[in-house]
């Protein structure tokens, strides 16, 4: 005869276990017995929470409302150095869009998916329809973000999170505050936190300031570097993020927040050091693996990316984008043995038809550096078949009909590579150069223009453009 559990242990014990629903349901039947007991309203509130959680330290996704009618004022001059906004405004020179590729705000590609670092800002409503957004979350969720003692705590975060009603949760917050006669540094957060997630960035900056006054917690420092991020004030949140390293020596998400500032200021080289003291402190760490090994892959080092990509396969990383790395750094470290096999697994691990074109585009280039170029034709049209609004593979496909001689279809194929992304140089110069070969002057100079804007240290379009006005001198 087996034993039975008490409904409220076994309730417990699926929560603990991560089995929320079940959880759910239990606290459910034993708040139908009278009289409802505030444990299992507690429990329960924790449960729903918990299916819909997303960590608010890390989850810094803009919707087209905040890109487009964003009313903070941003100085269009920014100081080098000073602006996330603004592409171009580097002190540490970072690397050129001709070695690693670049969003459509002139940053460089990051070694890790992280929200809003692959998108960038777009300048028009057009481009902030057509830019990704995710709502995946590249930090652990945190424990210390959530206190649970009381009802009163469970019920805000099941309001914030799982109701998303941000006023009423305000509203719980401070009254709550106001019961513990603003001493209690937890609901000044949640206030922040609120504000925040409002608009009112200015309001958030005052509780945060206020609750680490009566509590220094690293989750306070990274709430109010958030909103010194949104008010695109960089260096105000790297000099709070080094103030909190003096009180808590040692922090990966304060070092690791340094090293992502740098990354979107294109200090590459300055946030390269910050992720090796990550590692330092914490070798399992991820983000900071992926991104150094990243770093060396563009910084023409393929066979120390690949140390790192590894280690990420011994700690137990196993997915597409993995192995999609693995792939192209044993191709250019020469290891043609394992070039195709990490393909392969690449593609049999990927999950949606977006990551399928990252690998049929990267195949591609491996049929070009090996010559097949029948075989890259095939590639980069499977690129299409799984993404048709892959730029790049619009651009390599136009270079090919190019050398078969067929110029309507590149002068097509490159027109839509420059429509789908404006942000990148080399469409507008391969439909410049096309352009110049057949005798239209006019567009090529236009093109040229474009691919110029787009990336203004590029010799070859500097010479093409030079050569034109030559042309109109003449005529």
């Amino acid at each position: 005869m087996g034993l039975e559990l008490e409904p409220l242990f076994q309730a417990w014990s699926c929560f603990r276990r991560r089995k929320f629903r079940q959880c759910a349901d239990l606290c459910s039947q034993l708040l139908e017995r009278p009289p409802g007991e505030q444990a299992a309203w507690s429990l329960k509130t924790r449960a729903l929470t918990e299916m819909v959680y997303v960590d608010e330290i890390d989850m810094d996704q803009e919707g087209i409302a905040e890109m487009m009618l964003d009313e903070n004022a941003i100085a269009q001059v920014a100081r080098p150095g000073t602006s996330l906004k603004l592409p171009g405004t580097s002190q540490g020179g970072g690397p050129s869009p001709a070695v690693r590729p670049v969003t459509q705000s002139g940053r460089p590609i990051t070694g890790f998916v992280r929200p809003s670092t692959q998108g960038g800002r777009p300048s028009t409503m057009e481009q902030a329809i057509k830019t990704p957004r995710t709502a995946l979350t590249a930090r652990p969720i945190t424990s210390a973000s959530g206190r649970y003692g009381r009802l009163g705590t469970a019920l805000f975060e099941y309001i914030f999170h799982h109701e998303n009603d941000v006023k009423n949760a305000l509203d719980l917050a401070a009254l709550a505050t106001e019961h513990a006669q603003f001493k209690d540094w937890w609901w000044k957060v949640q206030i922040g936190k609120c504000y925040y997630r409002l608009g009112l960035y200015r309001e958030a900056e005052k509780q945060f300031k206020s609750a680490l006054k009566q509590q220094d917690m690293v989750d306070t420092i990274l709430y109010l570097a958030k909103v010194y991020l949104r008010l695109d004030q960089p260096v105000t949140a790297l000099n709070l993020f080094k103030q909190g390293l003096d009180r808590f020596p040692g922090e990966v998400t304060l070092i690791c927040g340094i090293a992502r500032i740098y990354e979107e200021m294109n200090n590459i080289s300055s946030a390269a050091e910050y992720y090796k003291d990550v590692l330092k402190q914490d070798n399992t760490h991820v983000e900071a693996i992926a991104c150094i090994g990243s770093n060396h892959f563009y910084a023409d080092q393929p066979e120390i990316a690949l140390r790192f990509y590894r280690r990420l396969l011994q700690m137990g990383v196993y997915n597409c984008q993995l192995f999609n790395n693995l792939g192209l750094c044993c191709f250019y470290a020469q290891q043609y043995d394992m070039t195709l096999s990490s393909f392969e697994r690449a593609l049999f691990l990927a999950e949606n038809e977006e990551e399928t074109a990252d690998v049929w585009y990267n195949l591609g280039h491996v049929a070009v550096g090996i010559g097949d170029l029948n075989l890259a034709y095939q590639c980069f049209k499977l690129t299409l078949v799984n993404n048709n609004d892959y730029a790049e593979a619009y651009n390599n496909l136009a270079v090919l009909e190019m050398q078969k001689g067929h110029v309507e279809q590149a002068r097509a194929l490159l027109q839509t590579a420059s429509s789908l992304a404006p942000h990148m140089y080399e469409p507008h110069f391969n439909f410049a150069i096309l352009s110049e070969k057949v005798g239209d002057l006019q567009r090529s100079y236009t093109a040229a223009q474009k691919s110029e804007e787009a990336f203004p240290g590029h010799v070859d379009t500097q010479q093409l453009i030079k050569q034109l006005k030559q042309h109109f001198a003449m005529l």
